[in-house]
C-alpha cells in the first residue's frame, strides 16, 4: 500500500524513483479504505531531508499512510524555503484548533541539545503538543532530542551533557526481544549516533514506568517504551541516510570546526572511502513494527481516539 503525499512535495518524486509506492491525495480519496493518519512534527533545520527519511520508512509498510507535516507555530525555519513551509506545513496551533486526531505522531530531534529544555524558545508550545498527544494521538514516537524532551516532560528523566560528541555507528543490544516493536530484530545491531547529550541507564532504572528496549554499553539507552503515555523514545538515528553522518562530518571540516571521524562508519575509518549502510533493514523493521502496532490497536473511527481511556 502507498503513502499519500502531495504531488509537488519533493519527497514524492524522490521516493517514487526509489520504488516506494506513493499516491496523490486525489487518488487516495477514491479508495474505499481508512488510511492511518501519521503526523511529522519536524523540528530539524533541514526539513526536506528529514521528511524524506521518515516518509521512506513509514511508506514501506503494507498499509496506506496519510502523511501530514506539522511545524511549531511561531518558530521560523532559516534553512528551508518559506514557500516550502507555507505549501506543505501546518502550524501546530492550527492543528490543535481543528480538533483532528492522528493514529501516530513522530516528533523529530532538534540541534538545541546544549540548552536546558525550559530555555528553548518554543518549549511552552511543545509541552502543549505533549499534552495534546494524550487525547488526540494514539501513539507518539519521539526521536533524539524530541524523545529526550518527552521523557523529561512526562517523567523528569534528565539529559546529561557529554564531554565529547557521540558520533558514529555503535553496537546496540536487543534487551527486550519479546517486544512487538522489535519483531525480527537481531540480538545486536549497529545504529548511527550523533549527539552531545545522553540519557543514563541508572536514571531510567529509577523510573519503572519506562522500559528499555535497545541499549549500548558505549552510548547508553537508545530505545525506550513508555506504555503509560503510548510512546516510544529513540535517542539515536535509525532513520539516517547512508551519507548523513558524512555530510555532518564534511560540513564541520569545511567550517573549520574540530571534528572526529565518525566511529565505525567509514571502511577502515578512512573518510576518503564511501560509507556503507549497515542499519537500513533494522530501520524498516522498527518503523514497520510501530505502524503495525498502531494498526492493530487504534480506533477504526479515528474521531474516537482519546475517548475510550486508551
Amino acid at each position: 500500500m502507498p503513502i499519500t503525499l502531495p504531488n509537488d512535495l519533493p519527497a514524492f518524486d524522490i521516493l517514487s524513483d526509489e520504488g516506494v509506492m506513493v499516491m496523490s491525495p486525489g487518488r487516495a480519496a477514491t479508495q474505499d479504505i481508512r488510511p492511518l493518519r501519521i503526523g511529522l512534527l519536524n523540528l530539524m533545520p533541514k526539513k526536506i531531508q528529514t521528511e524524506n527519511q521518515f516518509a521512506r520508512l513509514i511508506g514501506a509498510t503494507p498499509l496506506q499512510i496519510d502523511f501530514q507535516l506539522i511545524r511549531m507555530s511561531d518558530h521560523e525555519s532559516r534553512n528551508t524555503a518559506a514557500d516550502h513551509m507555507e505549501s506543505f506545513y501546518r502550524p501546530f496551533r492550527e492543528v490543535e484548533a481543528s480538533g483532528e486526531k492522528f493514529d501516530g505522531l513522530i516528533i523529530t530531534g532538534a540541534p538545541i541539545e546544549h540548552l536546558p529544555f525550559e530555555e528553548v524558545t518554543y518549549w511552552d508550545e511543545l509541552t502543549r503538543v505533549f499534552g495534546w498527544t494524550q487525547t488526540h494521538v494514539h501513539s507518539t514516537f519521539g526521536v533524539c532530542w524530541g524523545g529526550m524532551a518527552m521523557a523529561w516532560h512526562f517523567h523528569g528523566l534528565p539529559k546529561h551533557l557529554l564531554d565529547a560528541k557521540a558520533f558514529g555507528c555503535f553496537r546496540h543490544e536487543n534487551t527486550a526481544p519479546a517486544s512487538p516493536y522489535l519483531r525480527g530484530f537481531s540480538d545486536d545491531l549497529l545504529i548511527p549516533v550523533s549527539r552531545w547529550t545522553e540519557v543514563r541507564a541508572e536514571d531510567v532504572a529509577k523510573r519503572p514506568a519506562l522500559h528499555t528496549l535497545l541499549s549500548s554499553e558505549e552510548v547508553g539507552p537508545c530505545l525506550i517504551e513508555d506504555p503509560g503515555h503510548r510512546a516510544l523514545y529513540i535517542f539515536n538515528h535509525l532513520e539516517y541516510d547512508s551519507t548523513t553522518l558524512k555530510e555532518e562530518y564534511d560540513r564541520d571540516i569545511a567550517g573549520g570546526k574540530p571534528a572526529n571521524v565518525p566511529v565505525n562508519y567509514y571502511p577502515d575509518d578512512d573518510p576518503s572511502r564511501p560509507p556503507s549502510n549497515r542499519w537500513r533493514s533494522h530501520a524498516h523493521l522498527l518503523y514497520g513494527n510501530w505502524i503495525n502496532e498502531i494498526y492493530q490497536t487504534t480506533e477504526y473511527d479515528i474521531t474516537k481516539i482519546g475517548d475510550t481511556g486508551q
